[in-house]
């Protein structure tokens, strides 16, 4: 199991910048991702990292805006949303892959943007 806490969320108007952090501990993994979650829908897949390799890949809703990181020394991936919409308003979670699947989450962070 791996134990993911998040942290940065908050209330931003449209157009500005937010970044979330997710601090992991425990055992190994191969990716950390970010999905978020708004009320009456499915948790979607936001941009994940490969741990080792440092290669991303982003949904299309967010590519070019949004940036995902990681630094291996914190233990530390990081999610840099620049330009921020309305429509990117949702709880974000982190999430850990072992073996093709997510199996660890974190506890969600909110994130609001104003318009």
């Amino acid at each position: 199991q791996v134990t993911l806490v998040e942290s940065g969320g908050g209330l931003v108007q449209a157009g500005g910048s937010l970044r979330l952090s997710c601090a992991f501990s425990g055992r190994v993994f191969s990716h950390a991702g970010w999905f978020r979650q708004t009320p009456g829908h499915e948790r979607e897949f936001v941009a994940d990292i490969n741990w080792l390799a440092g290669s991303t890949y982003y949904a299309d809703s967010v590519n070019d805006r949004f940036t995902i990181s990681r630094d291996k020394t914190r233990n530390t991936a990081y999610l840099q949303m620049n330009r921020l919409k309305p429509d990117d308003t949702a709880v974000y979670y982190c999430a850990a892959m072992w073996d093709g699947s997510w199996d660890s989450w974190g506890q969600g962070t909110q994130v609001t943007v104003s318009s």
